[in-house]
């Protein structure tokens, strides 16, 4: 089952494409910016649709089970609500699951890209400098 929220979160609207399959979520998240209309939802669709479908399609799933909560004790049930009323406005489902995985995924690619870039720089620098010297030796 795939769906798509539209919710406001913060400056802006965001979209949020959910895939649901063999008790698994697969999420991805794009920002529309300012409140988008039935129309513009519906040309976006259109539009970035398919790329919308495989970025989700590509993002690491999560269980979609929910879970059986067996009864604290008292005092543990009142360490919890403490927790969390400490954390007010912080939730945690599937799909918020499987946004974070995904965005650490894409840090980890980036990071490494960038290593890879850094170190192709560091191979140039080395080379340029190397042919410097040789052609300093040269002309002696």
């Amino acid at each position: 089952m795939v769906t798509l929220s539209v919710f406001f979160d913060a400056q802006f609207w965001v979209g949020v494409l959910e895939i649901v399959s063999d008790g698994e979520v697969r999420v991805t998240r794009a920002v529309l910016g300012s409140e988008p209309t039935d129309a513009e939802l519906y040309a976006l669709l259109l539009r970035e649709g398919i790329a919308l479908l495989e970025q989700a399609e590509a993002a690491p799933p999560v269980p979609a089970g929910t879970r059986q909560v067996k009864r604290p004790n008292p005092k543990r049930a009142a360490k919890l609500a403490a927790r969390a009323a400490r954390r007010i406005g912080v939730r945690t489902t599937a799909s918020q699951e499987a946004m974070r995985l995904a965005l650490e995924a894409r840090k980890k690619e980036a990071a490494t890209r960038r290593k890879e870039e850094e170190q192709a720089k560091r191979e140039h620098r080395r080379e340029v400098a190397r042919r410097k010297r040789l052609q300093r030796r040269r002309g002696h």
